[in-house]
């Protein structure tokens, strides 16, 4: 059974919003609500999907009464019944979207994101997109993509994943990449680069099995190919060059401390052999073209310096990677990029998703495509109705700490709701439908409704009700006497039922209020919603209408849905509003 919070937890909650609207001079926010009471009632955690809900309208209804009425009413309130929430925190200036960049020139400003193209993007992609994207507008500078493709055998590019990632940035982003750059069209680069390090000495060819090297970097003692002379090295590195030693043989190694406190950072490998035959890049102009290919650490530390990339924001997991880049770029002398660090961030409905074993389940089967709405790809995502501009305000609103966040899924649909709510249609979507006969001598021949109840612009709804036949849901039918929503009073004993109280906009009672659907103005339709890793399907009757596939409308009382083919919905999320 669903669990409903006690009069002190919904105070709880609509006084923590006014709180935060207060605070913030009526710009609350969703996520810090959320945080400052879970932070007060550990014990409500674990119901997060419908606290977030609950906030949600509070939030929406403390920042719309501040807008309309001011401040000062939403202090009255707290004065007289929380007095403690205004002791407790004074009224101060917030920061607005993100922290400013160290050191940092307006036009000058080079960013990058650095996607392996194994796949499409997800969820987890949009936040380097949006974060980046986001310094680029503030700093009138610069965002690269950049495609880290030089893996062929672990994670293999997927070809048609180039195209689709440039769609899903400017998607996403709101216009194209300033630059796209793809790693295995600069292999050259990434040689010459090797080269260089070991004609200066900062580098070595090792022909240590893993085995071996791995017990050097626990001693702290030098492996012997350490003190090979720049000639052989360079001797070495040509017979790689011309396949002359095997995967596994050899690898190309940075200098740096064997007695570095950070065993990560003891010699760290920059380039290996690949076999390209049994595993050739799925870009026929690569191919089988190189056998040597740099390590993540080599490539991307050489090609943001080549790219000028000033800025690097990354997850904190890979701060040994900056560790590592910093001492390569010690030896090259050049000036390592400012980087700032995020920490990590589960949904969770989600669990653990990653590019790599969604295109195994998507490539066994267990999935259709990148596009099924159980996956947490973007494709999927904006095929159930998710905007981009919810994606972003999501992500922008946790901003960058480098502390690790879990949150439900409803905060995104919250920041969807913001977005789509003022433009979308409503419809009545009836589950399970039981035919009712009406009677009652002003029953009009036909009924009108708003198409939106907050826009009159877009016009009314008329249903035919010559034949006094409509549809109520089965739950619904259960009940005995109902508000049929925006018509009559109804009372459901013998065939046909008399309805009362007609064209008025009030209950007569305390009855509920249940949508419906005329017989003559409705459909055959199907509803498909996700649940715990499963596509569920719910048939119904559909109220007519011409809006295109790809419109999100608002069923009543379900929730927001896309409309796809043949008369069928993807429920995107439920309604938080009244």
């Amino acid at each position: 059974m669903d669990w409903t919070p006690d009069d002190e937890t919904a105070n709880l909650i609509r006084h923590v919003a006014i709180q935060n609207a207060i605070e913030y001079e009526g710009k609350a926010a969703i996520g810090s609500v959320i945080g400052r009471i879970m932070g007060m009632r550990t014990d409500l955690r674990q119901h997060g999907k419908i606290v977030t809900g609950l906030v949600a309208k509070e939030v929406n209804k403390a920042n719309s009464t501040a807008a309309a009425e001011g401040l000062d009413v939403l202090k009255e309130i707290l004065e007289k019944e929380a007095p403690h929430l205004l002791e407790k925190r004074e009224v101060k200036e917030r920061r607005t979207g993100l922290p400013d960049l160290k050191n940092a020139e307006k036009g000058k400003v080079v960013l990058r994101f650095a996607p392996n193209p194994n796949g499409p993007l997800s969820f987890g992609h949009a936040r380097g997109l949006v974060i980046n994207s986001t310094y680029r507008e503030m700093y009138d500078g610069e965002f690269i993509l950049r495609f880290d493709d030089t893996d062929t055998k672990v994670k293999p590019p997927m070809l048609d994943a180039y195209e689709r990632i440039q769609k899903e940035t400017a998607w996403l982003t709101g216009r194209k990449p300033d630059r796209v750059i793809i790693a295995s069209d600069r292999m050259e680069a990434y040689y010459e680069h090797a080269e260089l390090m070991l004609q200066n000495d900062h580098g070595y060819v090792c022909q240590c099995s893993a085995e071996v090297f791995k017990e050097h970097r626990i001693a702290k003692t030098n492996c012997p190919c350490r003190d090979q002379k720049t000639s052989e090295n360079l001797n070495l590195w040509s017979m790689m060059l011309q396949r002359q030693f095997k995967p596994g043989d050899v690898v190309v190694r940075v200098k740096t401390d064997m007695t570095l406190k950070n065993p990560a950072l003891r010699d760290w490998p920059a380039l290996r052999l690949q076999d390209t035959e049994s595993h050739p890049h799925p870009r026929p102009e690569v191919g089988s073209k190189y056998v040597v290919w740099p390590l993540l650490d080599f490539q991307s530390a050489v090609e943001d310096h080549l790219q000028g990339v000033t800025h690097i924001i990354r997850g904190k997991d890979l701060m040994d990677s900056t560790r590592k880049q910093t001492l390569l770029y010690e030896h090259f002398g050049w000036d390592y990029p400012e980087t700032m660090y995020w920490g990590r961030v589960k949904v969770h409905e989600w669990g653990g998703f990653s590019t790599s074993k969604m295109r195994n389940d998507i490539e066994s089967g267990r999935y259709p495509g990148w596009g099924d709405p159980r996956l947490p790809t973007l494709e999927g995502l904006s095929g159930r109705g998710i905007s981009n501009t919810a994606l972003r305000a999501f992500w922008l609103e946790l901003g960058i700490t480098q502390k690790d966040i879990s949150v439900p899924l409803s905060t995104l649909y919250a920041h969807n709701t913001k977005v789509v709510d003022a433009e979308a249609p409503r419809l009545s979507f009836i589950r399970h439908p039981v035919l009712c006969k009406v009677e009652g001598d002003e029953i009009p021949n036909s009924i009108s409704t708003p198409v939106h109840p907050n826009d009159e612009s877009m016009g009314m709804r008329t249903w035919e009700m010559i034949g006094r036949e409509i549809y109520i849901e089965n739950e619904d039918a259960q009940k005995g006497s109902l508000r049929l929503k925006e018509f009559a009073d109804i009372t459901l004993k013998g065939a046909p039922s008399p309805v009362a109280n007609i064209d008025s906009y009030e209950r007569s009672d305390k009855r509920p209020i249940v949508h419906w659907i005329t017989k003559e103005n409705s459909l055959e339709g199907t509803l498909l919603s996700t649940s715990n890793d499963e596509i569920q399907t719910v048939q119904g009757r559909i109220e007519k209408h011409n809006f295109a596939p790809g419109t999100i409308v608002q069923l009543e009382r379900i929730g927001y849905a896309c409309i796809k083919e043949n008369d069928s919905f993807i429920l995107c999320h439920e309604s938080f509003d009244e």
